[in-house]
């Protein structure tokens, strides 16, 4: 065994991962088949009703993630704390590289996640967290893109089946923007209008098998909207419970825009089955630099080599739950030059002046329909 697997298992035994986890889930992303195991039936019913049509049949997994409840397991590394996003306050997470990995501590739930070295170990009050054990899935899930040489985008994304004699075909289009832009409000918008959901908020983008376009890669997570989202939208009615709805509907439209909620949005109910898929071509990318009070929308086609200031929009760190690079470097994230020339080879259109939901649908709609 070579030291990086030592110490990843030495520490895993410490932190009580040796302890049994006899129940099995099977994930297929596409080219990515995830397994998960727990000690927890529980939890694993409740990953099975969240991840919906991407459960699987078992069978050999790409990504293996034990997720094992119990109690939060005491620490033994000094950790680091991770500072907060910009804008925010609050400490989430502290963290520990080791040898071959990371460990990362929740710092409201206690949860701890060790990672690395093909060890992908979540521990502690795991079905009171479920959110927590899906995002661990998801990012699993991210680093195994990223390692095939994926860009991380931040930004939602969806698709239309085109009509083709030959067979269906997908066009896709990626929707991104600066904090608050409301990329996850448009992109349901455009659901409404029949097109299929790729993402909501985390997005992989690399050169398409032909050498010339984009291939962009969704996170199965179910969109999380803020209630004006859902008051705004009938094929959202159902998200926010009616003692909620009746609150926010006293609320101004300013305090509703501002006011962050969240609600998963189960696409299925929402939607009909079958309109979340996880691979598409990514034609254009929609950059929403729009504000309230900004006057008329203006929509129009940039390049990005010559708007660096739309990059920041898209561009997205692999954060705290991206591990050690071989378990000695950390990732390096990409430069926006990196980003440049990827988004090269797509359109990219920037939405500016005022906020209208409904006529950036309308050409997010048109766009995909006939390019």
């Amino acid at each position: 065994m070579s030291r990086h697997g030592y110490v990843m298992g030495a520490l895993a035994e410490m932190l009580g991962g040796d302890e049994p986890a006899p129940h099995s889930l099977f994930l297929d992303l596409g080219d990515c088949r995830i397994g998960v195991r727990s000690n927890s039936l529980a939890l694993l019913t409740e990953l099975d009703a969240y991840f919906g049509g991407f459960v699987a049949a078992p069978g050999a997994a790409d990504v293996i993630v034990t997720a094992l409840e119990g109690p939060a397991p005491a620490i033994p590394l000094e950790l680091t704390v991770k500072a907060p996003d910009p804008g925010k306050t609050r400490v989430k997470e502290e963290y520990a590289d080791v040898p071959g990995g990371r460990l990362v501590r929740k710092t409201l739930t206690g949860m701890v996640f060790l990672f690395g070295h093909g060890r992908n170990l979540a521990l502690g009050p795991c079905l009171a967290n479920s959110n927590q054990i899906v995002n661990f899935i998801n990012n699993r899930y991210i680093e195994f893109k990223l390692r095939q040489g994926c860009l991380l985008g931040h930004a939602a994304a969806v698709a239309h089946l085109m009509a083709d004699p030959a067979g269906g075909r997908l066009r896709g289009l990626a929707m991104c923007g600066f904090s608050g832009a409301g990329k996850s409000t448009l992109a349901m918008h455009v659901m409404s209008r029949g097109a299929l959901f790729v993402s909501n908020d985390r997005l992989l983008v690399r050169e398409g098998a032909d050498g010339r376009g984009l291939e962009m890669s969704g996170v199965p997570k179910l969109p999380r909207i803020n209630p004006g989202t859902a008051l705004n939208n009938p094929d959202l009615t159902g998200v926010v419970p009616p003692a909620d709805r009746r609150r926010f509907l006293d609320l101004d439209a300013d305090d509703l825009w501002r006011l962050e909620h969240k609600y998963d949005v189960f696409l299925d109910k929402c939607f009909g089955a079958g309109r979340f898929v996880l691979q598409a071509p990514m034609h254009g990318l929609v950059v929403l630099n729009w504000r309230r009070g900004g006057g008329e929308t203006a929509i129009r086609f940039v390049k990005a080599a010559d708007r660096p200031d739309l990059l920041p929009a898209f561009m997205k760190a692999a954060g705290v739950f991206s591990p050690p690079r071989n378990g000695d470097a950390a990732w390096s994230d990409p430069e926006p030059s990196e980003y440049a020339a990827a988004l090269a080879r797509c359109d990219v259109v920037e939405v500016s002046g005022g906020v209208d939901f409904d006529r950036a649908a309308d050409f997010c709609l048109e766009y995909l329909v006939h390019g």
